[in-house]
């Protein structure tokens, strides 16, 4: 074989590898995700509610979670309904 031949398999190798994959989520159907989720945190902020973070024990989380379970409700309104509790107590 010659070196062109060579040089041109190896292009072929090459381009082969790189659309065995296929189109990434991102660029193809699942590129509209980010706009949900941006509709969503702005239909969050209308309604007044903030996103808030803290460290709790696993234990404790346990507990809120499986308070939530048996109400059948959101998670973010047990530990709302929780700390207004709290707060009054």
């Amino acid at each position: 074989m010659k070196r062109t031949e060579l040089e041109k398999n190896r292009g072929l190798k090459i381009n082969g590898g790189v659309n065995r994959f296929g189109t990434p989520g991102r660029f193809g159907k699942d590129a509209g995700v980010p706009m949900q989720r941006r509709e969503q945190r702005k239909l969050e902020q209308s309604l007044g509610l903030v996103p808030f973070a803290v460290k709790l024990n696993g234990d404790l989380v346990k507990q809120i979670q499986a308070l939530a379970l048996s109400r059948k409700a959101d998670l973010n309104e047990v530990v709302a309904e929780l700390l207004k509790k709290g707060l009054d107590a």
